[in-house]
């Protein structure tokens, strides 16, 4: 079975997800574009064995949607897919291939991590969006929150699979264990302190990193001196506001911002941390926390976030909370750092083996039952009408890549 995956540009999550495709499949990766205004991750060619196809060698921002049209049908062409898993539906680009599959008659995977409460749902556009997706032959989701708001647009259960979120856990397990066997070294490299909360994500609003700095120092306050620091990794166009934030809180010298760090750089700040807060008020999914439970760390975890109900087992490896409860989350930060290291040891040992269920395999696993479902449904349904859907909000003139 020949296979194209696309995504908007590939990075070492997607990288790990083909490679392992690449396993029980002819995997074929098609990005949009090697220019990335989002992550900025190192280039890196694909892994051995990986056929990667870029559409465009520039930003998306600086082409004509025709020009993007056409690339992307090309690649689509020159690929000679059996089956096309698109990452959504919504993106031009993403449009301009349902376009295309539905003109070959292909049949076509939805990837999708969209959860119910992630947006506002305005029921026309729900309406809209449930013809495109019903065009799909099989769905492959993050979990369970994705998974019913696909039954709601009018997919059929059987036809939907998890396993879309995974990340290479081994990658993380591995260096973070080598980061504690070398704790004082890495440290000391890293400038971190002795025990510490580790957060990352972009700083932009729906990371809620605002709150969770009212929480830490609500956190420091119950505590005083004996109170963990507070790292938080990343950046963006808010970072200003939250150097302000922390000044105003009186917080300079006990919350660390070192920036936005490599993939491969990662895995040390994860093994020297005690836990880890996702405090997003707006998350589809959440591969930090992945990042985090496969390095072996406790989690607290915003109910907002679509990992959370697969993710989190209240009590057993963590504790979720309302990203706009600043005293609940200070009341984990309290309840999780005045345990001993012998308490929160199973805590980081059921992340592991939870997210043990969640790797790059299951992506694989799943793809290929996808695949199958894919084959067996009807062809994508080239109604003058489902055409003329696609083709109007692929060309609206406020989408963006």
């Amino acid at each position: 079975m020949r296979v194209a995956v696309l995504f908007r540009r590939f990075g070492p999550y997607h990288y790990a997800r083909l490679s392992a495709a690449r396993g029980v499949v002819e995997a074929v990766g098609i990005e949009l574009s090697q220019v990335d205004t989002v992550y900025d991750w190192e280039p890196s060619p694909p892994p051995d064995g990986c056929s990667l196809v870029s559409v465009l060698k520039t930003s998306p921002e600086l082409i004509s949607f025709k020009e993007i049209r056409r690339g992307v049908w090309k690649a689509l062409d020159k690929a000679r897919p059996e089956v096309v898993a698109i990452p959504g539906w919504s993106g031009r680009w993403v449009l301009a291939a349902w376009v295309w599959c539905v003109r070959n008659g292909l049949p076509i995977i939805l990837m999708s991590e969209s959860t119910p409460w992630d947006a506002p749902r305005i029921p026309l556009i729900e309406k809209l969006k449930a013809r495109i997706v019903k065009s799909a032959g099989a769905e492959l989701v993050g979990g369970r929150p994705h998974q019913e708001y696909l039954k709601r647009l009018g997919m059929r259960e059987g036809h939907i699979y998890f396993g879309y979120d995974v990340v290479d856990n081994q990658h993380f397990a591995t260096r973070a264990d080598a980061a504690r066997a070398r704790r004082d070294e890495t440290r000391r490299a890293l400038g971190l302190p002795q025990r510490y909360f580790l957060a990352s994500g972009r700083f932009i609003a729906k990371k809620n990193f605002d709150r969770l700095m009212e929480a830490y120092a609500r956190y420091r306050v119950a505590l005083g001196e004996g109170a963990w620091r507070l790292v938080i990794l990343g950046d963006g166009r808010l970072r200003n506001r939250l150097e302000g934030r922390l000044r105003s809180l009186g917080l300079g010298g006990y919350v660390y911002l070192p920036g936005f760090k490599q993939y491969s750089q990662l895995p040390a700040y994860y093994g020297l941390a005690q836990a880890f807060i996702h405090s997003s008020a707006v998350e589809q999914w959440g591969l930090v926390v992945n990042e985090a439970m496969a390095a072996g760390l406790p989690v607290l975890v915003s109910e907002r976030c679509g990992c959370a109900p697969d993710l989190v087992e209240e009590g057993r490896n963590g504790f979720t909370f309302d990203p706009y409860d600043v005293e609940a989350l200070a009341g984990l930060m309290v309840r999780l750092s005045s345990m001993s290291d012998q308490q929160r040891q199973p805590m980081g040992q059921a992340s592991r083996e939870i997210i043990s269920r969640w790797t790059p395999q299951t992506f694989a696993e799943n793809l290929v039952k996808a695949v199958e479902a894919a084959l067996e449904a009807p062809p994508p349904k080239a109604r003058l009408s489902d055409k003329a859907l696609l083709w109007a909000l692929a060309h609206r003139p406020w989408a963006k890549e």
